[in-house]
């Protein structure tokens, strides 16, 4: 009997919504005057996708936690310049537009009444979501995100690219293993490397002081990868300039607990999920419900127009 090889493709869902409400006007409202642009925006996005690319399974990775505790604890800045100011329960909340937060509860509602499949873990990002489901992935792989982090899971050979927003929703760069070394010299796993090396003022990475990203795709290309860099830096004989050497060995505390922190966890406890694209909603009399109430409209016509059914 042949075997059937099924793509999946994983939605960086809070990545997306990001962008489609920042890229669709909120003169886009439900019939009440409530904007409905990042929902009605993401629900185009998505029936592009499948439209355009025809997953068999599609799984909307959410941010159960988007500053986890275990992250936090090895580097305290990480997203700390993302905290809202004030907190009444004195968690971390995310700082994020007035009128966006209240529609993500609504995209919430619409993904499960069509039945697409949405994972978020407590104490994980979506990232980590995002990692494991790659790593389990038996087929190729389309992860959609506007976050370049994600660059570290590109492999070409199990055929796992990323597929990242360059305006807007609707234009897509198709980043690969090509892609990578052409801009930035690294392939999948060299980036998450190149980014702690580098840091990254949007995560609160510090980086390597002096160390940019040309200098750092050059170390990992002349010693292969970040333990070969830090053992070069205890060989007098290995070609470090004395600056490198200098700016390092000051960073060998961070170094060591940075990669923990950039790469995504490869082994999220998942919850049973049934990722196939549904055919038809799951719950459509529930589906109808909040199309009216939100006036959904021809946003959630065009996805349910390209469902395999």
């Amino acid at each position: 009997m042949r075997c059937v090889t099924r793509r999946l493709m994983l939605l960086d869902t809070a990545s997306l919504y990001f962008r489609a409400y920042f890229g669709v006007p909120d003169s886009v409202r439900a019939p009440d005057g409530t904007p409905v642009n990042a929902v009605r925006g993401l629900l185009d996005f998505i029936a592009r996708l499948v439209q355009d690319h025809r997953p068999d399974d599609l799984v909307a990775c959410m941010d159960a936690d988007w500053r986890p505790a275990w992250r936090v604890e090895l580097i305290p800045t990480y997203k700390a310049h993302r905290v809202a100011e004030e907190v009444p329960d004195g968690t971390d909340a995310e700082e994020i537009p007035d009128t966006l937060s209240p529609q993500v509860p609504v995209i919430e509602q619409v993904l499960d009444a069509i039945g697409i499949a949405r994972i978020g873990v407590a104490g994980y990002e979506a990232d980590d979501v995002i990692g494991t489901l790659t790593g389990r992935a038996a087929g190729p792989v389309d992860i959609v995100t506007g976050d370049r982090d994600l660059y570290q899971l590109v492999d070409d050979r199990r055929g796992v690219r990323v597929l990242y927003p360059v305006k807007g929703v609707g234009t897509l760069q198709l980043v690969d293993e090509a892609a990578l070394r052409e801009k930035y010299g690294v392939d999948g796993p060299g980036y998450a490397e190149l980014a702690l090396l580098r840091g990254d003022p949007s995560d609160g990475l510090p980086g390597v002081p002096g160390i940019g990203e040309k200098t750092a795709a050059k170390l990992l290309g002349q010693f292969g990868d970040l333990d070969g860099i830090m053992a070069a830096l205890d060989d007098p004989m290995a070609k470090l300039t004395p600056s490198q050497r200098k700016r390092l060995a000051e960073a060998r505390e961070y170094v060591a607990v940075a990669p923990t922190v950039v790469r995504v966890a490869p082994d999220v406890p998942l919850p049973s999920f049934d990722a196939a694209l549904p055919g038809a909603p799951r719950d459509p009399a529930g589906l109808t419900a909040l199309a009216d109430r939100w006036g959904l409209g021809g946003s959630l016509q065009r996805l349910l127009a390209v469902l395999p059914g």
